[in-house]
């Protein structure tokens, strides 16, 4: 098993206004006991509206937010035993990366390499590899400052391949892009997936999602209303793709807004 999830939930703390005008602290769950795994080869979706606590379980993937309970463990390892080590293993896209936008794509591998402690010549090797992969060849050595937003996308995603990791975890990966740039980014995790490679990406758009997804996670208001293939959660819900099953699945909760 590459990624097990038990339990794992995020309490926040909003402020809202009372009947008399004043603003009270109120304790919320936006991630509320998640379980599941993720294996060798597969392709994740997380998949849910927006506030259905996405972003914040992915962060929690990615070590970059702690959470309020429950454990994450990648290959064994406990993120919260040793962080360094499974940072190390995986690569995180999330929805706001930036770059340094005076670096060239390839003068930043090279420097993600060097963070990675990757030995030069393998750095050199590996740095090409990526840019056939992702079809970088045109743009390279431009700066970043001058790519366009499909490009960036793509520079970002392969900053997180320089060190080969076993776990992706990627945040609305193909959104905004054109049609070009989100073909590129699907077919990497596609290749990626028969390497043997595990991605876990959250997605807005669920007709992407049903094409390259083996497993499906829905969420909404924090909490996992279903899980399974394509295939099994459109038996289950008795529809034709998975946007109805979403809706389905969300109308029988009554939540359903008319």
């Amino acid at each position: 098993m590459v990624l097990t999830v038990q339990e794992i939930s995020k309490k926040f703390v909003r402020s809202v206004k009372t009947d008399r005008r004043k603003r009270e602290r109120e304790e919320f769950y936006a991630v509320n006991r998640l379980s599941f795994q993720v294996e060798a080869g597969d392709i994740f979706g997380v998949l849910g509206p927006n506030g259905a606590g996405k972003t914040t379980l992915l962060r929690m993937l990615g070590g970059i937010m702690t959470p309020t309970s429950g454990t994450v463990s990648l290959l064994g390892l406990k993120v919260k035993d040793n962080p360094n080590a499974y940072k190390r293993a995986i690569g995180y896209l999330s929805g706001n990366t930036k770059l340094y936008g005076r670096m060239t794509p390839r003068e930043l591998l090279t420097i993600f390499g060097k963070l990675y402690s990757i030995p030069e010549a393998v750095t050199k090797s590996r740095i090409q590899e990526i840019i056939t992969m992702l079809k970088l060849e045109d743009f390279a050595d431009n700066r970043i400052e001058k790519l366009s937003t499909g490009q960036t996308q793509r520079v970002s995603i392969a900053r997180c391949l320089i060190h080969s990791p076993a776990l992706y975890i990627f945040d609305e990966p193909t959104l905004g892009l054109d049609v070009l740039s989100s073909h590129a980014i699907i077919d990497f995790m596609l290749k990626e997936r028969q390497k043997g490679k595990a991605v876990v990406y959250s997605t807005h758009y669920m007709e992407e999602a049903e094409t390259i997804c083996n497993k499906i996670l829905f969420i909404h208001k924090g909490v996992a209303i279903a899980e399974g293939s394509p295939e099994s959660l459109k038996a289950a819900t008795n529809t034709t793709n998975i946007r109805d099953a979403f809706l389905t699945l969300i109308k029988e909760r009554g939540e359903l807004l008319e």
